[in-house]
């Protein structure tokens, strides 16, 4: 008879959720007795305190990291006409995100150790119609901000980072969301911060952004019913910013169980067949994913599905592919970085609260693949 084995999830948000129960639910209380559903108290709470831990100067929340990047963009004066540099292997959102301000996403190839933006590639991108950078610290590894800051700067470009599986990570010492003139996060529910739902926030330490992202995120008001400006319904729920309050003290601790697990599949993992991520000099990974290359990917997954082990692929095609974005530019073309790694990454198990018995069984059953591979 088949031994009976407990499945190791991708991602567990139950046991988080079930841990803050007993904080959580009188937060949602609290908003529910008061009925202040739309921009409520906590909204603003949770903007303050949210400002402070990324140690910037305004939090401006709204309903998704898609909308804190379209509205950030929108903010710093990206509009039709524009052009935006990004990378091509980032979460379609990114690219969305640019092309719902009317501009054009140029796709940029990446590094095949971090899988970031390669610098040394912008300026082919660059045009006379280039508005803006959108450096993307893909799976809680910081991108190359320094260099990318000195491009900015000798072009007069604006960067608005897309930080939205990055909460807390750290660049030569600053957060990341603070290295460019906006910052942009998700509180998607498996985010190293997440909501019970959609939700997003943009930090920055220009006012004059931070004044126009609040018209932009509520119709264009400064006070009900009189009307500034054409703009979009995109904010926070109290409900939302009540769960995020209380989550937002764990951060660090969690992220630190998130570093603590990399290690751990680091040293189980150091003689196996997988390319493991590396951490850059200066940079401080928060791990929200941890993605591995192997060259039998399908076979590999497949035979860890069988185990109960289960895992994602983030992502598995590059932006030009996407329908959308097949005529865009790209630098070089055809990405061939990007593409190589669509078929090879893979995401191992990671949340706070992984066991290392679990990484131990993940780690055991790769290396009987490979193994058997032979």
């Amino acid at each position: 008879m088949k031994a009976v084995t407990v499945p190791v999830p991708f991602v567990d948000l139950k046991t988080q959720c079930n841990e803050l129960t007993s904080e959580i639910m009188p937060a949602i209380e609290n908003v529910i007795r008061r009925a202040a559903f739309i921009l409520g108290a906590e909204v603003d709470e949770f903007e303050e305190k949210f400002a402070d831990y990324c140690d910037s100067g305004y939090c401006v929340s709204v309903a998704s990291g898609t909308d804190a990047i379209h509205l950030a963009l929108r903010a710093v004066g990206v509009g039709p006409g524009d052009e935006v540099i990004t990378a091509g292997n980032s979460f379609v959102a990114t690219t969305f995100a640019i092309s719902h301000t009317g501009a054009t996403p140029v796709l940029v190839d990446i590094n095949p150790s971090d899988h970031n933006l390669n610098v040394n590639l912008i300026e082919q991108a660059i045009s006379p119609k280039t508005k803006a950078i959108v450096p993307v610290h893909l799976y809680g590894q910081p991108g190359n901000m320094q260099a990318i800051q000195e491009i900015a700067e000798k072009h007069g470009l604006k960067i608005v980072e897309d930080s939205c599986q990055a909460h807390g990570s750290e660049y030569f010492g600053k957060r990341t969301g603070t290295l460019g003139d906006a910052g942009c996060f998700s509180f998607y529910p498996g985010k190293n911060l997440g909501a019970f739902g959609d939700g997003g926030a943009i930090v920055t330490q220009d006012p004059k952004v931070a004044e126009r992202l609040r018209l932009l995120r509520n119709y264009g008001q400064r006070e009900k019913n009189v009307h500034s400006m054409l703009a979009f319904n995109s904010r926070l729920d109290t409900l939302q910013a009540a769960v995020l309050l209380v989550k937002l003290p764990y951060l660090d601790d969690w992220n630190n169980q998130r570093r603590k697990a990399a290690a751990l599949y680091h040293q189980y993992l150091a003689d196996s067949e997988l390319v493991l991520p590396t951490e850059n000099e200066g940079a401080r990974h928060v791990y929200h994913l941890f993605v591995v290359k192997h060259p039998q990917r399908k076979q590999l997954m497949e035979y860890l599905n069988q185990q109960d082990i289960f895992c994602g692929i983030h992502y598995p095609n590059p932006l030009n592919q996407a329908t959308p974005y097949l005529d865009v530019r790209s630098a070089p073309n055809n990405l061939p970085v990007c593409t190589k790694l669509a078929d090879e990454i893979f995401s191992l198990p990671m949340f706070p609260g992984i066991t290392e018995s679990q990484i131990q069984r993940v780690s055991k059953a790769i290396k009987s693949f490979d193994a058997s591979a032979h």
